[in-house]
């Protein structure tokens, strides 16, 4: 990615700090953090300590002849506003990826570093938009309760561009008042159900466990084996809802139907039965498909976790915990779309790890976007 294109978007950040006083220009701060990031660091120390070791590197491809201390990126990291870095970010992702796929899969996730001791629910979370066939994210919003989660994600729809587009939650979303607004918007919904819905809930999974319904049942069912384990899902679509009680009264309710999905592995067998409400009117083998793209960004959370270490991070600020979320995202984001077009697919991690120790893989991935 060139020093133009990356200045010219980090411009747009409002840059809080007395002009007068400047060293260091945002976009080359947002640069090296952006950079190490991409190398799978994000603790300050190890940031600066990426930043010197690849002085060099900076200075030739950034023109970034000055590094600036630890002191000083952790100051800008916690006065940047954290919501102007991800608009900034998402326009970068939107613009350099090819959009594909009409699937938007919405998930929170709660960064477990910044939980107060004592204050249960005081987390920082993110609730993130996320079109799953693009690895691309189309939104996102901090929140500190998991029960504020609805609104906000009311409130994300009416900035979301969701015309023609699928968008999937869990259940905690199947609320009359998201249905109407996706409806509304000219977008369809498939939302996980359990017990905050249970005359939904217990209803559906009673008809479509009944024999008696078999006729009025579509099926679609699929089978995986890999490495000794074997999986088989099958959906259960049922084709007429007017036995629903109260089906009217949700806006654009069209389908319910369950997953139920069979694992085997080592000898042992488990069983696990999900119901879903759909205001689309798909083949159960599409809405089978809808459900595992769902799974996509509950993959992506795994791996802000599990590959950068994102509960762990020890900054304070919250300001600097949403810009590196952002970034951490847009790290994932890069690394697939350089992976997609290798010869020999590696691993998300290894792709890291080759940044982390290679200039010039580090300097094609930015620049081959």
């Amino acid at each position: 990615m060139e020093r133009s294109y990356l200045h010219e978007k980090f411009d747009k950040i409002e840059d809080k700090r007395h002009q007068s006083y400047v060293e260091h220009k945002l976009s080359d701060v947002l640069t090296i953090v952006m950079s190490a990031v991409l190398c799978g660091l994000d603790g300050l120390a190890d940031i600066m300590e990426h930043a010197q070791n690849r002085g060099g590197f900076f200075r030739a491809n950034y023109g970034i002849s000055e590094l600036p201390s630890k002191p000083t990126v952790c100051r800008i990291l916690g006065m940047l506003d954290g919501d102007a870095v991800s608009k900034v970010i998402i326009e970068i992702m939107t613009e350099r990826a090819d959009i594909i796929g009409n699937i938007m899969a919405v998930d929170g996730k709660a960064i477990r570093g910044t939980d107060k001791e004592g204050k249960a629910g005081s987390a920082l979370q993110i609730i993130t938009a996320y079109l799953t066939e693009s690895s691309v994210v189309t939104g996102q919003q901090a929140i500190h309760s998991k029960t504020n989660e609805i609104p906000v994600f009311q409130a994300m729809l009416n900035l979301l561009d969701i015309r023609g587009k699928t968008i999937t939650a869990d259940a905690m979303h199947c609320q009359k008042e998201t249905c109407r607004k996706i409806t509304g918007s000219g977008g369809h919904y498939v939302f996980g159900l359990k017990k905050n819905q249970k005359t939904l809930f217990e209803d559906t999974a009673l008809f479509i466990g009944s024999p008696v319904n078999a006729c009025s049942i579509e099926k679609f069912t699929t089978s995986e084996k890999s490495r000794g384990r074997h999986e088989k899902r099958t959906c259960y679509k049922v084709t007429d809802i007017s036995w629903m009680e109260g089906h009217d009264g949700r806006a654009g309710l069209k389908t319910v139907f369950a997953v139920k999905r069979t694992v085997v592995c080592k000898g042992k067998t488990s069983v696990e039965t999900c119901c879903y409400t759909s205001s689309s009117d798909a083949s159960a083998e599409e809405l089978l498909r809808i459900v595992r793209e769902h799974w996509k960004i509950e993959s992506t959370h795994w791996i802000l976790d599990v590959v950068f270490s994102e509960d762990k991070c020890a900054i304070i600020s919250e300001n600097a915990h949403k810009t590196l979320n952002i970034l951490r995202k847009f790290a994932l984001f890069i690394h697939r779309q350089f992976i997609a077009t290798l010869d020999a697919k590696i691993s998300v991690k290894a792709s890291i790890l080759k940044c982390l120790m290679c200039d010039s893989r580090l300097l094609q991935i930015t620049s081959g976007l």
